[in-house]
């Protein structure tokens, strides 16, 4: 079974602000509860997440290698990140609005271990609330 979701956020708040944070591998990871800790590859852009599952199948945390497969700065990018527990593509299109701007997520979790999506399809709301609070954050503070 694959999961799909999509989330759209508005923020009052110019596009580049939201394009610096959603374009940044570590934003991303540090948003996701689930991620022990990751190293990023300064140099690509690449990163390796460690994430904790709390599934029984999944003993320890799961080595994930994301990178970015698609980026047309500052409006989109797309990352895909892979496992021997399961395989995610984010999608985040950054729109300017009359007010500020909108961000487009959309995520695709396949599952290789069962339990996956059965804790995905539990969880991935929850993981998008943490990456909109997260930004907001970071847009609101200016950084």
């Amino acid at each position: 079974m694959t999961i799909r979701v999509r989330r759209v956020f508005e923020f009052d708040a110019p596009p580049e602000k939201v394009w610096d944070f959603i374009a940044d591998p570590s934003e991303r990871a540090d948003a996701i509860s689930v991620v022990d800790s990751y190293e990023v590859d300064e140099a690509t852009g690449a990163a390796t997440w460690h994430v904790r599952l709390p599934i029984p199948f999944v003993k320890s945390t799961a080595r994930v290698e994301t990178e970015d497969i698609a980026r047309e700065p500052p409006d989109y990018v797309k990352f895909l990140g892979r496992s021997s527990v399961f395989q995610v593509t984010g999608e985040h299109t950054v729109e300017e609005t009359e007010t500020g701007t909108r961000l487009i997520n959309e995520f695709v979790v396949d599952g290789r271990v069962p339990g996956v999506e059965r804790f995905f399809e539990r969880n991935l709301d929850g993981e998008l609330e943490n990456l909109e609070r997260a930004l907001r954050r970071s847009v609101e503070s200016g950084t």
